[in-house]
């Protein structure tokens, strides 16, 4: 009886089995030229990385997270030795270090615990001082350009330019301007006011906005 219950699902269950084994197992990319040591690519707590030696040893590992667009399955040993040479410095900006890495999201530059991120043009190997300033130059100027208007009395409360036009912004909520209103004409009470109306309503009218690069 148990054998004609569970043989349709043997074929799924090892499957899915075979399947978890290849995403939470570890591959052994070769040897690091550098320190001699194995080098393996696995799926971590927080995602894919790379580790430079082994877990046991009394000597603790080494660890590197994927670059963006990169896989378990088809990272290169060249390529996971490229992880290691970040972060890099590359020069004093405004009496502060730029800093080169390679994320989650991709690679970026840090200045003064701000993040910058690279355009796909950009190569985090090569990216020279002169271009991390201009793309720092660049998102402040574009960060300048979408704030509309800002209220001193409450800093929780910003009128926005965003992708699909002005907004308010209260707390990390966002809400929609209506239609005829002049952005830059909206006092503090009239934000307030706006973002009430939209709660009471039961209808509060969420603004999509691009994440934070």
């Amino acid at each position: 009886m148990i054998g004609i219950f569970y043989k349709p699902f043997h074929h799924q269950i090892k499957e899915t089995v075979d399947t978890t084994g290849k995403f939470s197992g570890e591959r052994l990319l070769g040897v690091d030229p550098k320190s001699g040591k194995n080098m393996y690519v696995k799926l971590g707590r927080f995602g894919p990385v790379v580790q430079i030696g082994e877990t046991e040893s009394e000597e603790k590992p080494r660890f590197a997270g994927l670059a963006k667009g990169q896989s378990i399955e088809t990272l290169t040993l060249e390529q996971a030795q490229e992880l290691f040479n970040f972060p890099r410095n590359i020069g004093i900006f405004e009496d502060a270090e730029m800093i080169v890495a390679v994320g989650r999201f991709g690679p970026y530059v840090k200045h003064n615990n701000q993040y910058y991120s690279l355009t796909k043009l950009d190569d985090p190997a090569t990216i020279s001082q002169e271009r991390a300033v201009e793309i720092i130059d660049l998102k402040r100027k574009q960060d300048k350009e979408k704030i509309i208007r800002q209220f001193p009395e409450n800093e929780n409360v910003v009128v926005l330019n965003g992708r699909f036009g002005p907004y308010i912004s209260i707390s990390k909520s966002n809400y929609k301007i209506p239609k005829g209103t002049n952005p830059a004409g909206l006092s503090l009470e009239d934000c307030l006011k706006i973002a009430e109306t939209q709660e009471k309503s039961g209808k509060k009218k969420t603004v999509p906005v691009r994440k934070k690069s």
